[in-house]
């Protein structure tokens, strides 16, 4: 680790709370996300090359920054965790696209209706990070300890994964889910895009509000898993904050790019099991073992990759 303190300056933070502002008003008001319309897998290709493009350009900027005023060495380092943590972040969120695929399925969600259920679940889920993110780096600030508890955890959940990888969650009985038909009024059928309507003067709940409720709570789930793995890479709250917040802004994109192959893809959640078991223990032995950031993306990389490799190619076999 590399301590706790953040290379960030007070207008760094400000100019990039600014620039996500300013993408998700595009996004909301200027790119159609309140429009419903299906998402073509071209449009869903464009917007994802666009989204790693702007990562790899504020990457390229960090660099530049960093070179200037702290010399290179940090430079380096810094724009190294960066890209380490966000393709860790990347990768991990293609779990969520799963789960996410069941819960439009298991409801019955049109595809021109669920680009707007994402829309707000990607902004519900900002807030969740951004929240989780400033706590766990003053927990670590605090308790450096935490750190081993942080790789227990991911450690137990890559295990728990490989051993769950073919059993699938039952939505409908999800607890969240119960719990919101039991304290919520919901108006049964189909209400177009719509998450609230009146009847007879009250309001009710539409069951693609529920479904947005699913898509929140499944999100903060995967953040459970997902920060602390970041905190293996680093603790600069910066570099944890920037690389999750481009992962979540290209979340959607990515979601309609794999939805209509993604059982093309089953071996991948071997590989993100994997790839926790190994920041797991990363973190766990980091007393006696120091592992640096470019070996462990160099894993995480090929772990990846070799669980989509061997997906196409058993796919293309069972054909």
């Amino acid at each position: 680790m590399n301590g706790i303190e953040s290379m960030a300056s007070g207008p760094m933070w400000a100019g990039f709370v600014a620039f996500v502002l300013v993408m998700l008003a595009l996004d909301l008001w200027v790119f159609g996300g309140n429009k419903a319309h299906k998402v073509s897998a071209r449009e869903a290709g464009y917007w994802s090359l666009g989204w790693f493009s702007l990562a790899l350009l504020f990457n390229a900027g960090l660099w530049w920054h960093l070179n200037g005023t702290v010399g290179p060495e940090i430079a380096e380092q810094k724009s190294l965790e960066f890209l380490s943590g966000y393709l860790i972040e990347k990768a991990l969120s293609v779990d969520n696209i799963f789960i996410f695929l069941l819960i439009f399925t298991a409801f019955q969600v049109r595809p021109e209706y669920q680009r707007r259920v994402l829309v707000y679940g990607v902004l519900g889920a900002i807030v969740m990070r951004a929240i989780m993110i400033l706590a766990g780096a003053w927990v670590v600030s605090e308790f450096s300890w935490v750190l081993y508890l942080f790789g227990a955890f991911l450690l137990y959940t890559g295990v728990r994964m490989l051993k769950a990888v073919d059993h699938e969650p039952d939505v409908q009985n999800n607890p969240v889910l119960k719990l919101a038909r039991r304290t919520l009024p919901v108006s049964e059928g189909e209400h177009g895009e719509k998450f609230f309507v009146l009847k007879d003067g009250k309001r009710f709940v539409t069951p693609l509000f529920l479904v947005l409720v699913l898509i929140e709570a499944t999100d903060l789930v995967f953040a459970v898993d997902s920060i602390p793995a970041i905190f293996a890479i680093t603790s600069d709250p910066f570099i944890v904050f920037t690389s999750n917040m481009f992962a979540i802004l290209g979340l959607r994109a990515l979601y309609f790019l794999l939805a209509d192959i993604a059982d093309r893809f089953h071996l991948l959640k071997f590989g993100l099991a994997l790839v926790l078991c190994f920041i797991g223990l990363k973190m766990l032995l980091l007393p006696w073992l120091h592992v640096p950031v470019h070996i462990s993306l160099m894993v995480v990389v090929l772990l990846i990759a070799g669980s989509v490799v061997a997906s196409l190619y058993t796919s293309r076999k069972v054909k």
